[in-house]
């Protein structure tokens, strides 16, 4: 029987390949975007007790309800609008579930999804076995800054939607209050939607506060906006985000959402309604990964690795044309084999494949991690 597949051009993702090379050459593994320490205690410990509790049946399809009442809690806390939890809060299954679900909620067959670039890699394939038409719009190394006058020639009657990223992976990159009032106008009077991705919210640096778009009501009535609690509490494995939408788009992606994951892991929501009852649980994790980040980049100073700016994420990108001529995916592999570090190449993230030599290395580990992989980079 022939299989025509709905996604011809996708394969195994970078993330995957690098992990696998570094477990093959024993490398320090700073390519995927996990955390190698453990979750807050009092949280493990809260998880536990519910599950002890008997909380370990299905959760309702929107979200545990004290789960969702303190997200809209948090993001009054944070951006000043209050939202109502039976009807613009979703409880999810990771952020790349929210992501996929948002997508298949809006996208439609011939529909056009304008992508800014480099960009997470879940995006596309989601955009394309929906029926969509991904457009892309390269931002440019250093900054990553977009120009919103050639975003607005993309613009066709066929534009759906628009995919932003902030703090953007892999680059670091911040929007400023001016991107997302450019934003705002280039959509005005239109019926182009948003699908803004801020799983970083919390690790934004150096006194800049993250401004999403729950913070912003010229944008708002027309976005979803995607979190994960495991980029905020170093859970990963758990898999738990969330949706924000108004009403209208949260009952468009509700009908999605009940088919393909229905409801998410109970205790692991319980634990977590519980353990954001203190708002100091997020407000001190911008310092904390501040400093994972100036560590790195102190610990690499006088390597031949030039550090790119980088305003949020866990992430630090490096350019490292003093170091080789190769291109990105052959110098991550390359350098895993022998200097044992794992990086993610950027072309990674370019639709195109492009590639101005730099990787992506992700600082969300202990200090001795990152000082051991400092000390075989500088060898460079």
């Amino acid at each position: 029987m022939e299989i025509v597949s709905k996604l011809p051009n996708a394969g195994v993702t970078i993330f995957t390949v690098m992990s696998a090379l570094a477990n093959e050459h024993g490398a320090i593994n700073l390519s995927q975007g996990f955390p190698n320490y453990d979750p807050p205690a009092r949280l493990l410990d809260l998880a536990y007790a519910h599950m002890r509790e008997g909380r370990n049946q299905y959760a309702p399809m929107a979200g545990w309800p004290l789960l969702r009442q303190r997200i809209a809690e948090k993001v009054l806390d944070c951006y000043g609008r209050l939202l109502d939890p039976e009807t613009e809060i979703t409880v999810t299954a990771g952020a790349t579930q929210a992501l996929f679900t948002a997508i298949a909620a809006l996208v439609r067959p011939g529909d056009e999804v304008i992508q800014l670039e480099p960009a997470y890699d879940s995006y596309r394939p989601a955009v394309e076995v929906n029926g969509g038409r991904v457009v892309p719009y390269e931002l440019a190394a250093p900054d990553f800054r977009p120009d919103w006058a050639a975003i607005g020639r993309l613009i066709t009657p066929r534009t759906r939607l628009i995919i932003v990223n902030t703090p953007l992976n892999p680059a670091g990159a911040t929007f400023t209050p001016d991107d997302w009032d450019q934003l705002a106008r280039l959509v005005e009077d239109t019926n182009i939607f948003i699908l803004s991705d801020e799983v970083y919210e919390h690790l934004v640096y150096d006194g800049k506060p993250h401004a999403g778009v729950p913070a912003r009501p010229d944008l708002y009535e027309r976005s979803l906006a995607v979190y994960s609690f495991g980029k905020t509490f170093h859970n990963t494995g758990w898999k738990i985000g969330y949706c924000v939408a108004p009403p209208e788009l949260t009952r468009e992606f509700r009908k999605v959402h009940q088919f393909n994951v229905f409801s998410v892991n109970t205790p692991a929501q319980c634990a977590l309604a519980d353990f954001l009852e203190d708002p100091a649980v997020y407000r001190g994790l911008p310092a904390f990964y501040e400093a994972k980040r100036n560590f790195l980049r102190e610990a690499l100073q006088g390597s031949s690795l030039r550090p790119l700016p980088c305003t949020g994420t866990y992430f630090q990108a490096f350019d490292y044309r003093d170091v080789s001529d190769l291109p990105d995916q052959a110098f991550c592999q390359w350098l895993t084999r022998e200097v044992g570090v794992a990086a993610i190449p950027f072309s990674a993230f370019y639709s195109s494949g492009r590639d101005e030599r730099l990787i992506r290395l992700c600082f969300a580990k202990t200090e001795e991690t990152l000082a051991a992989a400092a000390e075989r980079l500088r060898r460079l």
